[in-house]
């Protein structure tokens, strides 16, 4: 299975040497044809080998049981029933031949990829964000369209891209940066729509890189032999125990053993929620379902767990809100002092979880916690609900913060590591 935390490193600075992609400009249609053909095949090989392997494993299973009475016989059944059925959840689909494939290819063509390095969970996730990416798309991508229209860019139209960009929650020092770049441009030049547009693209992405860039760390992933903790934080409701579930799936994938510290005791159910997440993805939750349990004990248990069993990555679920907002930072700062003295070597992530769909409202959240909390990024989610996905523009010049994953759907494999190409191509693309 791919390994969904290596992403080819820094492909984006490939992106726009079109001279790799002639193959797709010369005939994209033929050439994206060729490439379904490649991944139907591999799907209908890796589909047989998987029957293979499941009539294997009921036939040893059958074999085991035979002598058990009907009862447990049933309760074995039922269980292979439902992982069966999360598998089938969870399993990667082939779809059609359209635009949105074609898109897909091309988009990791640009990035240097050849069609026998494509892979289908690449595609499938590429579909998904575009598609994730629509309420916003369709807010700005037409309006912007109508305003570039055919002819040169003018300075009208670049104040009603203003507009267009502070709308979709981008902010104002991302729009400021964007438009004096386009500003100089058009001084310099007269700037075409197509090249406007592609000149855009290239700003965008250059906004969101930056902080990726200054961090040192463009790929946000686990270290292999050393025990990494990533803190996830939040208010309620933005999604945050939801994620935690999706990055220890994305872990498992990609190679990497995990334990989720349920260390979120003040919300009801919180606890039980990290546990089906942790049935579903095989991962260990390490829990205190007491009342009123200390947060800081649990990670203090998950710690000790983590390193007796050799575990790469602990994720950690925290509180998104206590009586006042001074309780739930020192509380953060209890759990980092409990990390840094029982772990002082572990690499520690603390990410905060954003609802886009809060535009702005977000955008102040990632301020009030980024000194306490310690914030090193942010997990963007529910882009599938929102018309506001400008505010990752935002995150990244205003708070100055990487982004490092992001949420695009329901489904457990709708999260994945930020890549800023593939954002703006997937905003701003006019199929």
């Amino acid at each position: 299975m791919k390994d969904d935390f290596s992403q080819d490193e820094k492909t984006l600075s490939n992106s726009n040497e079109t001279g790799n992609t002639s193959s797709v400009d010369d005939d994209s249609l033929d050439w994206a044809k060729q490439a379904y053909l490649q991944l139907k095949q591999k799907q209908s090989e890796e589909k047989e080998l998987r029957q293979k392997e499941t009539n294997e494993k009921d036939l040893l299973d059958s074999k085991k049981n035979i002598k058990d009475d009907i009862k447990l016989n049933v309760s074995v059944q039922n269980k292979s029933q439902a992982s069966k059925d999360s598998k089938e959840e969870d399993e990667l689909k082939l779809g059609d031949f359209d635009d949105t494939f074609t898109w897909s290819a091309e988009v990791l063509a640009a990035q240097g990829k050849k069609i026998d390095q494509f892979s289908l969970d690449e595609i499938d996730w590429l579909s998904r964000l575009k598609q994730g990416l629509e309420k916003t798309r369709k807010g700005f991508v037409t309006d912007l369209l109508d305003k570039l229209g055919d002819d040169p860019l003018t300075p009208e139209v670049l104040d009603d891209l203003e507009t267009l960009l502070l709308r979709s929650d981008a902010g104002v020092s991302a729009t400021d940066q964007i438009l004096n770049s386009l500003r100089t441009k058009l001084n310099e030049e007269v700037v075409e729509a197509s090249e406007g547009l592609r000149f855009l693209k290239e700003q965008l992405v250059n906004v969101l890189e930056k902080p990726i860039k200054d961090s040192g760390v463009d790929l946000l992933s686990p270290k292999k032999g050393s025990l990494n903790i990533w803190m996830l934080v939040g208010v309620n409701g933005v999604g945050k125990t939801t994620t935690l579930g999706k990055l220890a799936s994305v872990a498992k994938r990609s190679g990497f053993s995990a334990m989720i510290a349920a260390a979120d005791t003040f919300r009801a159910a919180a606890v039980q929620q990290v546990k089906v997440w942790g049935d579903r993805t095989g991962v260990e939750v390490i829990a205190n379902e007491s009342k009123n349990a200390d947060p800081a004990s649990i990670v203090f248990d998950a710690i000790g767990a983590s390193k007796s069993k050799n575990i790469d990555l602990l994720l950690v679920d925290t509180a998104g809100r206590l009586q006042t907002k001074n309780n739930l930072m020192e509380e953060l700062k209890k759990i980092r002092k409990i990390i840094a003295k029982l772990a002082p070597t572990a690499n520690v992530e603390s990410l905060l979880v954003l609802d886009s769909s809060q535009g702005q409202n977000g955008l102040k959240q990632a301020l009030a916690f980024a000194e306490s909390a310690e914030l090193t990024g942010v997990i963007l989610t529910k882009l599938d609900g929102s018309s506001r996905g400008g505010v990752a523009m935002a995150v990244a010049s205003e708070a100055k913060l990487p982004v490092r994953f992001i949420g695009a759907g329901e489904k457990i494999r709708d999260l994945r590591p930020f890549n800023s190409f593939e954002f703006i191509e997937a905003l701003l693309t006019t199929r």
